[in-house]
């Protein structure tokens, strides 16, 4: 028997570390460090020291649990819980040091839901586990296994014991003795910590161990650590800065501004523009029309026009007849429109001949419904005197509709107060003031469009409409924003890139350009830097927000590219509150990952005639009684200056090109197609595409992808149309049976690097010959190497008789091109000759040609002013 005993320790420590490093993970902690923490060395530690109390100690003892509380498992359940809070995880690992002098083991801890009890025992288990295995030379089985198992960033060491912090932790914490009498300490990094915030997590541990001592039986999980004093600088210092807002609705704040100076522009599209007055008597006359035919507070009047000055009349127009505005756009699929109105419980349309052919075919499945023509209601010669209609503050503003995870959209609804409160944030942070030019760019289904159309008219600026072909050409772009004097822009991300590209090939001052604001997407820390070189003196604002949250709520105002690795999100806008919490809505350490929640004038009404969905997203404020709070599935983190950091999402919610989509809606969709048996949509990064879907699909035989894109485009609007479809036999599983995502977006990006493993070209190389579809000409081998970069796909993929769309182009994907090939090829090329060799042809018929003979271009120049 004696024999045997060291080998059944040893099979029993192997199988204990083996499950330790399989387990894998990190535990990090929060940097926190303010900017008058003073100087230090990065590799420079300091000690937070605080005493034990007496009566702490004592009803620790009295509680009866395991081990001995200064030693061991209560000690090591505190840490386990405080380790919980400042990583959002569940599953923590501490460097455990055993015996005095020894070296640290890792611990790996499980701080699920329950008692405090279960989690002392479960930390008494673990740390007896350790005792018996320490000798075990896990360091080797470590190298035999070829796992780093998991890390950590904290060391827990209760035998008091001066140690020196590992070269990869961030904080110690040790029970020394002082004259008899226990103390904790934090032995911390200050390169990562200032003082402040490790006496915050010093104190975290001390409120854990009384919560255990008040009532081991309580659940932990519903108890906060945070101290009142950092609750109530969460929920109130962190806040947007408080300002009144005027008691008036935005029509009659615009209405003011029109009787100040009725005869300045207030808004220009192209060659045309209007008046404050002429915009104000056209909104007018188009109210008095739709309250002529039985429009009440809050019934919704669908907007189905371009972005026109008619638009822009049609809004106003709206919400002074005490309606609310619902955005659509005309080349929605019909089925598409047709549930929004029904969703929306819309009885009346505003739309302009060219919209009718997709409104025709929605409106004839709703009977109800009856379609006003912008041009029919002006022929009516209603007066066009300011309306008087009363409108509350709390009354319907507008509702626009975002993808749903179920298979269809879900429309948020936003008041007047949340909107003019947003307005004014625009305003204030933008510095938007009289004569100030706004440009209008966003598709009116996108948030931001509303708040570009009317800013600039609440302030005493003018507004203008960018034409769809402007924005789809760079060049043309520039020249507008620039012969347009615009002092305010704003665009997405993946935009923001084809205008740096033009840029840094063709550079240019931008005088009148004062703020230029971007949002939809998260902005990359390279695109500040591209920024800031390009344009060093106009400032960058990255802004953040939701479409329940009455758009923006935050905003980062930066004159030079940012410090650290990522773009803030900045501070709350003001009168919102922003609260980062966990699952139960209680704030979480300063500095710790969890939801982004909002609440304050804001947060919307909720989901139109959805009252399901409405519950899951929109609650009472538990720290406010009597306010909204919106959840919003967005995961972040607060910055040292109260700045807001954005760490992702965790559901199915992606952005692509600053439009929001639910993957269920696209799945749903891709499901009804016949020939589709079982489906998955992930998103896959691209630089040259700024993200795009990716559909994976089984059935009987592979479908075409032409026939897929069609199918889906019925339903569902381009943007939510994925970009690739690859056909399996099946697709692959996790354990319990649910479609394997992560394994599904790690096959999206190798086949967008490689294309799919094993799939033979079109003509492979070499099988009988020559491979005939490769590019063959020096044009089309050129194009092809563009094509490639605004595609992100390897150049060996791009074949001479592949269609640009069908590839996954998109129109800022041609934007891009036109960039890279210095404009010898434009969209209008794109569009009539979309096949790489029809293209290639067009450009060498085009450069061959005898120059015409005048001195002017070869090309027409599509530049234009406005």
């Amino acid at each position: 028997m004696a024999t045997s005993t060291p080998a059944l320790v040893t099979q029993a420590g192997r199988e204990h570390w083996q499950n330790v490093l399989a387990s894998g993970g990190a535990t990090t902690i929060p940097r926190w460090r303010t900017a008058d923490a003073g100087p230090t060395a990065a590799r420079g530690t300091a000690v937070h020291e605080t005493p034990l109390p007496d009566d702490l100690l004592a009803a620790l003892r009295a509680t009866g649990l395991p081990g001995d509380p200064l030693l061991g498992s209560v000690l090591l359940a505190a840490h386990a819980k405080v380790l919980a809070a400042l990583s959002g995880e569940r599953e923590v690992t501490t460097a455990h040091v055993v015996a005095e002098g020894g070296r640290p083991l890792p611990c790996r801890l499980t701080v699920d839901p329950g008692p405090w009890r279960t989690l002392v025992e479960h930390a008494h288990r673990a740390a007896v586990a350790l005792v018996i295995h320490q000798d075990f030379p896990v360091d080797a089985l470590r190298r035999e296994a070829g796992r780093a198992g998991p890390s950590t960033e904290a060391v827990f060491d209760p035998t008091g014991a001066a140690g020196e912090l590992p070269e990869d932790a961030v904080l110690r914490l040790e029970l020394p003795q002082r004259d008899g009498r226990p103390l904790l300490r934090l032995r911390y990094r200050t390169g990562a910590l200032d003082a402040e915030s490790a006496a915050r997590i010093a104190g975290y541990h001390l409120s854990a161990l009384r919560l255990i001592a008040a009532d081991p039986d309580a659940s932990h999980d519903r108890q906060s650590l945070l101290t009142p004093e950092e609750l109530r600088f969460q929920l109130d210092a962190l806040a947007g800065p408080r300002r009144e807002l005027p008691d008036r609705r935005v029509h009659e704040l615009f209405e003011e501004r029109v009787r100040a100076h009725p005869d300045a522009v207030a808004v220009v599209r192209g060659d045309r523009g209007w008046t404050y007055r002429e915009l104000d008597e056209r909104a007018n006359r188009l109210g008095r029309a739709l309250l002529a035919r039985g429009l009440g507070p809050e019934d919704v009047v669908a907007v189905v026009t371009e972005r026109t000055l008619d638009w822009a009349a049609a809004v106003l127009a709206v919400f002074k007849a005490g309606g609310a505005y619902l955005p659509v756009e005309p080349h929605f699929p019909a089925d598409r429109v047709a549930t929004m109105l029904s969703r929306a419980g819309c009885r009346l349309v505003l739309t302009e001949e060219g919209a009718a052919a997709t409104l025709d075919r929605a409106l004839d499945a709703l009977p109800a419904v009856r379609a006003l023509p912008v041009a029919e209601a002006y022929a009516e010669d209603h007066p066009a005197g300011d309306l008087g209609v009363p409108v509350a503050a709390d009354q319907l503003a507008y509702l626009f509709f975002t993808s749903g995870s179920t298979g269809e959209p879900k429309g948020a609804m936003c008041e007047h107060a949340g909107l003019l409160n947003h307005l004014h944030a625009k305003i204030d942070d933008l510095g938007i003031g009289e004569g100030e030019v706004v440009a209008q760019t966003a598709p009116q289904c996108f948030d931001i469009s509303l708040w570009q159309l009317l800013a600039g008219l609440l302030a005493g600026g003018s507004t203008l409409l960018v034409e769809q072909e402007a924005i789809l050409d760079v060049p043309r772009f520039v020249d507008t924003v620039d012969h347009g004097r615009v002092g305010v822009l704003q665009v997405v991300p993946s935009y923001l890139d084809a205008v740096l590209a033009y840029l840094e090939r063709h550079p240019r001052d931008l005088p009148a350009l004062r703020r230029v604001s971007v949002t939809g997407e998260a902005l990359k820390k390279e695109q500040a830097q591209r920024w800031f070189a390009a344009q060093p003196r106009i400032p960058l604002v990255n802004a953040y927000g939701l479409t329940e949250t009455s758009d923006d709520t935050n905003h980062e105002v930066m004159d030079r590219p940012p410090d650290g690795d990522r773009v803030p999100l900045g501070r709350p806008v003001n009168n919102v509150r922003v609260y980062v919490v966990d699952e139960h809505l209680a704030p979480v350490p300063l500095g710790a990952p969890g939801e982004i929640v909002f609440s304050g004038v804001c947060v919307g009404r909720g989901y139109v005639n959805d009252p399901e969905r409405t519950r899951l997203a929109f609650t009472a404020d538990p720290h406010r009684p009597g306010e909204r709070l919106y959840r919003s599935g967005d995961h972040g983190r607060w910055l040292p200056g109260g700045k807001l950091d954005f760490l992702g999402r965790r559901d199915n919610q992606v952005k692509i090109r600053g439009f929001r989509i639910e993957i269920g809606e696209v799945e749903s969709a891709l499901l009804r197609v016949p020939g589709v048996r079982d489906g998955a949509v992930v998103a896959a990064d691209g630089a040259g595409r700024g993200g795009r879907l990716v559909a994976f699909y089984a059935g009987p035989h592979p479908l075409d992808d032409a026939v897929l894109r069609a199918r889906l485009g019925e339903s569902l609007p381009a943007y939510m149309v994925p970009s690739d479809f690859h056909w399996r036999h099946s697709l692959p599983l996790t354990a319990n049976g649910k479609t394997d995502r992560k394994a599904l977006t790690a096959l999206a990006a190798r086949l967008g690097a490689d294309g799919p493993a094993g799939a033979p070209a079109t003509t492979a190389p070499g099988a009988d010959g020559p491979d005939r579809d490769a590019p063959r000409t020096p044009t089309e081998r050129r194009l092809a190497a563009a094509w490639a970069q605004v595609l992100d796909v390897p150049e060996h993929r791009v074949r001479r008789h592949d269609h640009f769309f069908d590839q996954g182009g998109t129109s800022l994907a041609a934007v891009r091109l036109a960039i890279a090939l210095d404009r010898a090829v434009d969209l209008t090329d794109l569009t009539r000759h979309p096949v790489l060799a029809d293209l290639a042809r067009t450009v060498d018929e085009r450069e061959t040609a005898p120059a015409p003979a005048s001195s002017g271009p070869r090309r027409p120049d599509r530049r234009t002013t406005t």
